[in-house]
């Protein structure tokens, strides 16, 4: 069973990802509210996957990448963006992101890119 930690400053968020993990049975490593959060959890837990909010306080998401990228190159990162926010996308995924999805989230989407990733 692969774990994930659940990266987004928006609680509801976290729950709807969460919900659609745990019916796929996957495993919660963790959840973080914020960039610096995803950090240091990615650091103790190792998860298999990171599903990754790019506006967040404190810390931005490609930042909060970049950082575990520097450390695990094999990270597993997926980005999480609105709308209007290709570019951030864009920077994310040549910084190492896997895949990407976008808000609001479609269950089939978030697993479609999941499975991928994960291989």
């Amino acid at each position: 069973m692969a774990s994930v930690l659940i990266v987004d400053d928006a609680s509801f968020m976290r729950m709807m990802i969460k919900d659609i993990l745990t019916k796929n049975d996957f495993e919660i490593a963790g959840e973080a509210s914020n960039g610096q959060e995803a950090v240091d959890m990615y650091n103790e837990l190792k998860p298999d996957l990171v599903t990754m909010d790019i506006t967040m306080p404190e810390k931005d998401g490609v930042v909060a990448l970049k950082e575990i990228q520097s450390n695990y190159p094999d990270a597993k990162i997926i980005m999480c963006s609105a709308m209007g926010q290709q570019s951030m996308v864009i920077d994310a995924i040549q910084a190492g992101a896997k895949d990407f999805i976008v808000k609001p989230f479609q269950a089939d989407r978030v697993m479609d890119a999941i499975n991928k990733v994960l291989g």
